[in-house]
C-alpha cells in the first residue's frame, strides 16, 4: 500500500520495534500480533501505531478499562485506569455514556463484565474484539479496535446483541467509541458553516463541561472531523494533535467532556472524546437474536501538527475509503451546463455547448437539472425520472451519442431522495413521503421515506433504467432539503423512531448497489452544496460538490479548510461567472483556483470570446499535466488565507519527484503595514526529499529539497487577486 505515511514511517520500523520492546517491559510480558499486543493473562492490550498507543486492561472485578490514548511517553505516566472502555448509563455517572438502554422490566442501568476477547482480521487488518456481557440481562456488547499503522490511525466501533429469548431491549443511545486524553488544557478546532460558507474553522478552549458538535436535520455544511491540541500549540508541521472523524452521513454528534481532576490523583485523563450517531429523537429496539452495529469512528494522534493530521486523514480516505472501482483513476475535466441554461435545457442547445467544451479540452459533459418530465422550476417534476419529451423529443440517446462521438463521456444530475407534489409518483404514493398527521407540511421539495423498501426499489429501478438506457458515465446526486417532519406512521411503534437510521442504511445500500451494477460510472455527492460531506459518503461517492459558492476568492478559503481534512481528488471546483464580492476576477484567476482540485467549468461557453476559449484550452492542458500530482499527491497548506493576505498550497507526488505549487494573492498592502510573518518573501516548501535536487518551470536554477524546505524560495506575485502555478521536478 503506497502512501506518504507508510513510506515515511516504514523506514522507522526498526526503532519502532525497539520502542515496542521497551513498552513491553513497562507492562509485563506481551505477545505481539501485528500492531496489537496482548498481555500474558489475556487481560491487557496495547494497540500501537508509529505515533501512538491505545491501552486497555481488565480490572480484578471484571471491568474493561480504557487507560489512555497518546504517545508512549505519555502512557508511561498514566498509572491508573481512566474509565470503562464502554461507558454506560449505570452506577456512578462519571463519564459520557456510549450505551444507554431500557430492559423489558424497566431497569435503565447497565452493568458490564468482561467475557472474552479475540484477535480477528477485518478487511485485512488486525482487529481487537472485546466482548462484555451484562451481569443479569441478555445484552452482549462487543467493542472493536482496528489498527492501521501505516496511516497512524485506529478505528473503533461497537456491536450490541440481544442474547435472550423474549422481550425487547430499548436502545436510547449507542455511540461508536471514545478515547481519553492525558491531563492538560486543550483547544478544539472543528469545521462548520452554512449554505455558501461551508467548512469554516472554529477554535475554542475546552473548559470543564461538555462541548458538542452535532447534526439533527441531515445537513452539516461542515464535518464531524476535529482536532484537539494542548492550549497554545498552533504549529502547522509540529506539535501534538489528537484528531478524528466519524464515518457516518446521517445525524451525528461528537462530544468533548472536560473533567476536573484533583492534583492528588496523578496520572489520570481529564478529557473524553466520544462520537457516533446522534440519538436525538431516535431509538432502537433489539428483539431476541437481533444485533446493531455502529458506524466506525476514526481516531489519530500525531506530533507533526496540522500537516500530520492532513497527511494521515487524506491518505486514509484516498487509499482506503473511496470506492475501489474508481479509487486510483484520474478524475476527468468536466463541464456542467447549469449556470448557462438552468431549467431551460434542450438537445440543440446542449450539443452546441458540448462542441465548445470538447474544443477546450473537457472530457465529461454533464446536464444538470431540468431534463426530466415536467421540470420547469424548482417546484415541479421531482420524482418522475423520465425524459421530458418537450425538451428531448427523441429521448436523451441522440444527444448522448453525439457527445460520445465528440470524444466525451456524458453525465446527468438527479435528486432521487426528493419529490414535488405535482409529480406522478407523489400523486400515486403520497404515503411515501415523510409527514405527521395534524402538522404543517412543508411543500416544495418533499423528502421520500427511504427507510421503506418500496421507496428503495422505486428509486433503484428508476436510476437503473436511466443509466443503462443512456450510456451515462457520471451521476451528480443532489439532496437539497433538510429533514423535517420525519413521520413514519405506518411503521410499527418500535420502528417509528428508528426511521433516520434505517434511511441512512438504505441510502448507502442504494448507491452501492448501483455502483456494483455500473462500476464504470462516477458518482458525485452534492447536498445543497456541502451539506453532507463525511467519511461515510466517501465510501460510496467518488467526489464531493463542496459548495454552491464558486466565487474564486471564497473558494480559496474553502479549499484551505476542505483540504485539511479531505483529499484533493474528492473536491470538484468549477470555473463560473460567480463574483460574490464584485471584484471582477480574471478568468485565469478562476481557473488557477479551480485547478487545485477536480477541475470543472460552468460558464456560458457560447458567450466566451476567442481569447477566453484560448485561455481555457491552455489552462485545461496545463491541468492535465499536473493533475496526477494534484489528485494523488500529498497536500501541504504552506500559507493559509485565514492567517495572511495570500494562500499557497503545495502538492507533492508520492515518489517525491514532482511537486506543484498554487500561489494566490488576495490583497495588496503597503509594505510594513501588516505583521512581519506575513511579509516574508521566502516560502519554505514541505514534503520534498532533502538530498534531491529540484528545478522549477518558471524559476532559474536547481535547489536541494533541504534548501527549499529550510531556507525557502521566492514566488514573485504582485497585485490584488492574482495567481500563479509552479511545476517542480527532480533533476534525477
Amino acid at each position: 500500500m503506497k502512501s506518504h505515511i507508510k513510506s515515511k514511517n516504514m523506514n522507522n520500523w526498526k526503532s519502532l520495534k525497539i520502542s515496542f520492546i521497551l513498552l513491553l517491559a513497562s507492562v509485563a510480558a506481551f505477545a505481539q500480533n501485528d500492531a496489537i499486543q496482548v498481555g500474558k493473562d489475556g487481560k491487557e492490550w496495547n494497540i500501537l501505531t508509529p505515533s501512538s498507543v491505545y491501552r486497555i486492561n481488565v480490572s480484578a472485578n471484571g471491568i474493561v478499562n480504557a487507560v489512555c490514548y497518546g504517545s508512549r511517553t505519555m502512557l508511561e505516566n498514566v498509572i491508573t485506569a481512566t474509565a470503562p472502555e464502554i461507558p454506560v448509563r449505570g452506577g456512578f455517572v462519571a463519564t459520557l455514556p456510549l450505551l444507554e438502554a431500557v430492559f423489558p422490566d424497566g431497569v435503565r442501568d447497565i452493568e458490564l463484565a468482561f467475557k472474552s476477547y479475540e484477535l480477528i482480521t477485518v478487511d485485512g487488518r488486525a482487529t481487537l474484539k472485546i466482548v462484555q456481557q451484562d451481569k443479569f440481562y441478555p445484552l452482549e456488547v462487543s467493542s472493536f479496535i482496528r489498527a492501521l499503522p501505516e496511516y497512524d490511525l485506529i478505528e473503533k466501533w461497537v456491536e450490541i446483541r440481544h442474547t435472550g429469548k423474549k422481550g425487547s431491549i430499548k436502545i436510547e443511545n449507542l455511540q461508536s467509541g471514545s478515547v481519553f486524553l492525558p491531563v492538560d488544557s486543550y483547544e478544539l478546532t472543528h469545521y462548520s458553516g452554512v449554505w455558501g460558507h461551508e467548512f469554516r474553522p472554529n477554535k475554542t478552549k475546552l473548559t470543564q463541561g461538555t462541548k458538542t458538535i452535532q447534526v439533527r436535520d441531515f445537513k452539516s455544511y461542515g464535518s464531524s472531523s476535529f482536532m484537539v491540541r494542548p492550549e497554545g500549540e498552533t504549529g502547522g508541521n509540529s506539535g501534538k494533535v489528537w484528531f478524528g472523524s466519524l464515518c457516518y452521513s446521517g445525524n451525528w454528534r461528537v462530544d468533548f467532556e472536560k473533567m476536573f481532576v484533583r492534583p492528588s490523583i496523578p496520572g489520570r485523563a481529564n478529557l473524553q472524546i466520544t462520537g457516533g450517531i446522534n440519538f436525538w429523537d431516535q431509538e432502537l429496539y433489539l428483539k431476541p437474536g437481533q444485533s446493531s452495529v455502529t458506524p466506525r469512528m476514526v481516531f489519530g494522534y500525531t506530533e507533526e501538527g496540522t500537516d500530520g493530521v492532513t497527511l494521515r486523514l487524506t491518505s486514509y480516505t484516498r487509499e482506503q475509503l473511496l470506492p475501489g472501482s474508481r479509487r486510483d483513476k484520474i478524475r476527468p475535466v468536466l463541464y456542467n451546463s447549469w449556470y448557462t441554461t438552468f431549467y431551460a435545457v434542450n438537445e440543440q442547445q446542449q450539443l452546441a455547448l458540448a462542441k465548445i467544451a470538447k474544443e477546450i479540452g473537457v472530457e465529461m459533459f454533464v446536464i444538470d437539472d431540468g431534463w426530466f418530465k415536467g421540470r420547469i422550476n424548482h417546484l415541479t417534476g421531482l420524482g418522475d425520472w423520465t425524459v421530458d419529451k418537450n425538451k428531448f423529443p427523441n429521448g436523451l440517446k441522440p444527444l448522448v451519442d453525439s457527445i460520445n462521438a465528440l470524444g466525451m463521456d456524458f453525465g446527468i444530475w438527479v435528486e432521487p431522495e426528493m419529490v414535488t407534489t405535482n409529480s406522478d409518483i407523489y400523486k400515486l404514493h403520497p404515503d411515501w413521503i415523510f409527514r405527521y398527521p395534524n402538522r404543517q407540511q412543508y411543500e416544495g421539495r418533499n423528502q421520500l421515506n427511504l427507510a421503506r423498501e418500496d421507496v428503495f426499489q422505486y428509486i433503484y429501478q428508476s436510476l437503473y433504467k436511466l443509466i443503462s438506457e443512456n450510456n451515462i458515465k457520471f451521476i451528480k446526486w443532489d439532496h437539497n432539503r433538510p429533514l423535517v417532519n420525519p413521520g413514519y406512521m405506518s411503521a410499527s411503534s418500535d420502528e417509528q423512531r428508528a426511521v433516520r437510521i434505517r434511511y441512512m442504511e438504505n441510502l448507502y445500500r442504494l448507491v452501492n448497489t448501483l455502483r456494483a451494477d455500473f462500476p464504470d460510472v462516477w458518482f458525485e455527492n452534492c447536498s445543497s452544496g456541502g451539506g453532507r460531506i463525511d467519511l461515510g459518503m466517501a465510501r460510496s461517492f467518488d467526489f464531493n460538490w463542496v459548495s454552491d459558492n464558486s466565487d474564486p476568492t471564497e473558494r480559496i478559503f474553502l479549499h484551505d479548510s476542505y483540504l485539511t481534512l479531505f483529499p484533493a481528488n474528492t473536491m470538484i471546483s468549477w470555473v463560473t461567472k460567480e463574483d460574490w464580492h464584485q471584484q471582477d476576477p480574471s478568468l485565469a484567476y478562476k481557473f488557477d483556483v479551480s485547478m487545485a482540485g477536480v477541475l470543472g467549468v460552468g460558464n456560458d461557453l457560447i458567450k466566451w470570446t476567442d481569447e477566453d476559449r484560448k485561455l481555457a484550452k491552455d489552462k485545461i492542458a496545463l491541468y492535465k499535466e499536473i493533475r496526477e500530482t494534484t489528485q494523488k499527491g500529498d497536500v501541504f497548506r504552506i500559507i493559509s488565507p485565514f492567517e495572511a493576505n495570500r494562500s499557497i498550497i503545495q502538492y507533492v507526488s508520492k515518489n517525491k519527484k514532482k511537486s506543484v505549487v498554487f500561489n494566490y494573492r488576495l490583497a495588496e498592502y503597503p509594505e510594513n503595514s501588516i505583521p512581519e510573518n506575513q511579509q516574508s518573501p521566502l516560502v519554505k516548501l514541505r514534503g520534498l526529499e532533502p538530498e534531491t535536487k529540484y528545478k522549477f518551470d518558471k524559476i532559474n536554477g536547481a535547489y536541494s529539497g533541504k534548501y527549499l524546505m529550510e531556507v525557502g524560495i521566492r514566488f514573485p506575485l504582485k497585485g490584488a487577486f492574482k495567481s500563479d502555478i509552479y511545476k517542480i521536478e527532480s533533476t534525477d
